[in-house]
């Protein structure tokens, strides 16, 4: 739908990378690019974009926007505890530039699921 969509609040302008309306799911996507390491700051901005878009733009029979921020590098824990719980609308996630050789990718998607499956113990 949008490449560099600018939102204005007051005086103060803000850029979303992309926005998509994803007609299966019946939600927009928004997705946020940062070239560094992930901050709450990020999160916070993509939940301010979330909120936007559920507020503003949202049509009778759309389910709630998720937000998406790609980032060159980001901490599990930093996401934990700036995220809502129990609230999956907004995801971060690491990006690659090229594919790891498949014995890395094997042991990445190992951690991954290791991760998760912590997480989901420790919210009982």
């Amino acid at each position: 739908m949008a490449r560099q969509k600018r939102l204005r609040f007051d005086t103060d302008d803000f850029y979303i990378d992309l926005v998509f309306y994803n007609y299966i799911l019946k939600c927009f996507v928004l997705i946020d690019l940062k070239t560094g390491k992930l901050t709450h700051q990020d999160l916070g901005q993509m939940q301010m974009y979330v909120n936007y878009y559920t507020r503003e733009m949202m049509n009778e029979g759309d389910n709630p926007p998720i937000g998406i921020v790609l980032c060159a590098d980001k901490s599990e824990t930093l996401v934990r505890y700036t995220l809502p719980e129990g609230k999956p609308q907004i995801f971060a996630a690491k990006y690659m530039l090229c594919l790891p050789k498949e014995e890395e990718l094997v042991k990445l998607m190992a951690e991954w699921v290791m991760r998760e499956e912590e997480m989901r113990y420790e919210r009982r």
